[in-house]
């Protein structure tokens, strides 16, 4: 190491308080603001992170320097094997001349130093039978890995790598050098601000057994400042034997059966100075030691000036680290003896320590819907989800609403309630904007952001059921590119624009469409995007028990949808009359069934003319009876003549299930009669409009089968919801996450139970 790199690391590393490096203390506030910057451009989408197919354990730290990065993959891996699982590692190699992803052993050149760097060389050496990645883009690393059959992957040094998601953050802390002076490279030795380690979810302070107790205590109250108590745990260096080369042969020394003399040490690693200090406390005698820069590659001739200096000092034999073994020469065949300390770390606390990774392990999944009859469909999905993936929470992001949908099936609702006028966020009609902005639209859309941005880097990819409005807000809050169910735009509308397939091409994981023309246009234009069912036809569950909802009723059987926005308490009036209307014209009977969000007792106590029976379950005016079903809209619309509906999805639910649809004239409506077609009549908001449009189809059965077929013909058929589960299953890992959390819960709680708090020695 030359002189001027080791008084750049002294003074960066806080050993020397006054030197002409203080210079450089101006540039940090570069490194500062391009790390604030970048770790912004990835939270908010402008940079992807992405999903690896396995869970992901992440070992870095914070520091230019070792911090025992290498020993404590090789415990966490370990850990891992105990408990059955198959773990694997990706490293990025440093100083190699592959850019990777290669598997150590798929052929000879993959053991070379060259090929695949000293660290994931020496980890092999440690951890036979382990799948071993070395790639500079991660991700490719860990897909690689799962090819290769592993579960989980162990990351190095991948706390700054952004582009990467993770389940577990594990940062390292050298008790012994914590923080360096303080600054930020390159005036200091901290990658980031000391704020970063907030981001970790596990800290661990490592080579606590050679830091003063001062310091270590110093060490941890400043970490405490800035992370849970319960999350920091501390680990020591211990010897588990040595290794000795004579010549060309090695054997293993117990521990205890330390080298006997005086040895020259060298080194060429991210901290010497605390591998002097270790073979110091393990009582050997080192008469001198030459430092190497990190990673150093020793040539002939650095060995012969060694072993000169070692002739000179008359020494029984050179001290290294098992990393500096990898860096030596392959044919290296010395008469002075080479001792190299195994070291493991052990933690204070191990059964802790695993827990914490367990609970980081278990899968958290989002839906995320942006209108109440999304809400309806990500309700499916969350079911569906919860089915397949037992061991996960579910949770949902209702971005319109309260998330009444959601709420009533169990789900846990992350968002703020959002209720405008309109119903919605973007409408139609720029008075109903006008009026949502009037209402606090702007306020409720932050607040909504802002409960996004809490939920960072919390949970897997996003399914989004919606827009790309939606998929884009969920960038803007999560960072990961989400999966989107697109229930909103088509062909058949006015297809996407440019700006929408641009998002969708570069932000999107994968696009579910409506129809198969809409697929092929977004295909067209290089999204991910495959037709595999109407999303709105999988609100029909198959496996739910038939209810006759139309038992004891007489007449054609008329199905009534109020709507589910907020203007519903006064368009109710709207169709219940246009039934009473109707009912004078033809017999029929008549079921209503009020959206989930919608108050029943509230719309009933709106009606002027017509009286409620006990609790609420039919309405009367002049002999027109009109009852009211509280549950599924496809439970009424499987048996229904015809549908006088102001629904939207529902609407197309039951045109979908063969149901002819009479609507009013409306923007809204217009637009959704590009999707149902001929399998729609839309009429003014009048009641005898729509009584005559119900009767004309009610009394004309080659009308009525017309538009059946129609609405058959155009909503297309279900299933899509399942391969959206399939792919989340196969293509994001989420069934080999589940059954890893599984897995290891159970060996925790077997561990937990036996009431074992020994530290797991390696």
């Amino acid at each position: 190491m030359s002189k001027l790199l080791r008084s750049y690391l002294r003074y960066a590393r806080g050993e020397k308080k006054t030197s002409p490096w203080a210079l450089l203390y101006p540039l940090q506030f570069i490194t500062r603001m391009w790390m604030k910057l970048r770790i912004n451009l990835y939270a908010r989408g402008l940079l992807s992170v992405t999903e690896p197919p396995l869970p992901v354990v992440s070992i870095g730290n914070n520091s230019l320097g070792g911090t025992n990065k290498t020993p404590m993959t090789e415990l966490v891996v370990r850990q891992f094997q105990e408990a059955g699982i198959d773990a694997g590692l990706v490293s990025r190699g440093y100083r190699t001349k592959e850019h990777g992803p290669i598997w150590i052993g798929q052929d000879e050149e993959s053991t070379r130093r060259e090929t695949a760097g000293d660290e994931p060389l020496m980890l092999a050496r440690r951890l036979p039978g382990v799948k071993i990645v070395v790639s500079r883009d991660r991700v490719q690393g860990v897909t690689l890995l799962a090819s290769l059959g592993a579960k989980v992957a162990v990351t190095d040094d991948t706390f700054q790598h952004r582009r990467m998601a993770r389940d577990v953050d594990i940062v390292l802390v050298d008790a012994t050098c914590p923080f360096g002076n303080g600054n930020v490279i390159p005036a200091g030795s901290m990658r980031e601000p000391k704020s970063a380690f907030s981001r970790a979810d596990i800290l661990v302070i490592t080579k606590a057994n050679q830091a003063d107790p001062e310091q270590l205590a110093y060490t941890r109250a400043e970490l405490e400042k800035l992370l849970d108590p319960q999350k920091i745990f501390t680990a020591e260096i211990r010897m588990e034997s040595w290794l000795e080369i004579r010549g060309r042969e090695e054997r293993i020394i117990p521990a205890d059966d330390r080298p006997v003399g005086s040895f020259l040490a060298f080194s060429a690693i991210g901290s010497p100075a605390g591998f002097y200090r270790f073979l110091e406390k393990e009582g050997i005698s080192v008469k001198a030691h030459r430092t190497f820069r990190d990673h150093h590659i020793f040539t002939a001739n650095d060995i012969e000036k060694l072993v000169e200096l070692a002739v000179s000092l008359n020494v029984d034999g050179f001290i290294c680290t098992e990393k500096d073994l990898i860096n030596l020469p392959s044919e290296l065949d010395l008469d002075i003896p080479i001792y190299i300390p195994r070291i493991v770390v052990s933690l204070d606390d191990d059964l802790g320590f695993r827990t914490k990774i367990m609970e980081k392990l278990k899968p958290n999944l989002m839906v995320a819907s942006n209108g109440y009859g999304e809400d309806a469909i990500g309700v499916v999905l969350a079911k569906k989800m919860k089915k397949r993936f037992s061991s996960a929470e579910v949770s949902a992001f209702a971005f319109v609403g309260s998330g009444t949908h959601y709420r009533k099936e169990g789900f846990r609702v992350l968002s703020p309630s959002i209720e405008m006028p309109s119903g919605g966020v973007i409408k139609y009609s720029i008075f109903e904007f006008i009026k949502d902005l009037r209402h606090g639209l702007g306020s409720s859309i932050t607040s909504q952001m802002s409960a996004l941005s809490s939920l960072y880097s919390r949970y897997r990819t996003p399914v989004c059921v919606g827009d790309v409005y939606l998929l884009a807000s969920m960038l803007w809050g999560q960072g990961m590119k989400p999966v989107l169910v697109a229930t909103a735009k088509s062909v058949h509308l006015s297809g996407h624009l440019s700006v929408e397939q641009f998002l969708l091409r570069h932000r999107s994981r994968f696009v579910w469409t409506r129809d198969s023309e809409t697929a092929e246009e977004l295909r067209a234009g290089g999204v991910n995007a495959e037709f595999c069912g109407n999303p709105v036809m999988d609100l029909i569950d198959k496996e739910r028990p038939e209810v006759d909802v139309w038992k004891g009723m007489e007449g054609a059987r008329v199905l009534l949808l109020p709507g589910s926005r907020p203007r519903t308490y006064d368009d109710v009036k709207l169709i219940l009359d246009a039934a009473k209307e109707l009912s004078r014209r033809k017999e029929c009977c008549f079921v209503m069934v009020p959206a989930p969000m919608i108050d029943v007792g509230k719309l009933v106590d709106n009606l002027e003319g017509w009286m409620s029976t006990a609790e609420n379950s039919m309405l009367v005016s002049e002999g027109t009876r009109v009852r009211i079903y509280i549950g599924e809209v496809a439970d009424a619309a499987v048996k229904a003549d015809l549908l006088i509906g102001l629904g939207g999805t529902a609407n197309q639910l039951c045109a979908g299930l063969g149901v002819p649809v009479v609507s009013i004239l409306e923007k809204g409506k217009l637009i959704q009669k590009k999707l149902l077609k001929e399998a729609e009549v839309l009429v003014k908001a009048d009641p005898l409009e729509l009584a005559a449009a119900a009767e004309k189809i009610l009394t004309d059965p080659d009308l009525r089968n017309r538009m059946r077929d129609a609405g058959i013909r155009n909503l297309g058929g279900t299933g899509a919801l399942d391969h959206v589960v399939e792919y989340c299953a196969s293509a994001l890992g989420w069934d080999n996450r589940c059954k890893v959390y599984e897995k290891y819960r159970s060996f925790i709680e077997k561990r937990s139970g036996s009431g074992s708090t020994a530290e797991k020695e390696l």
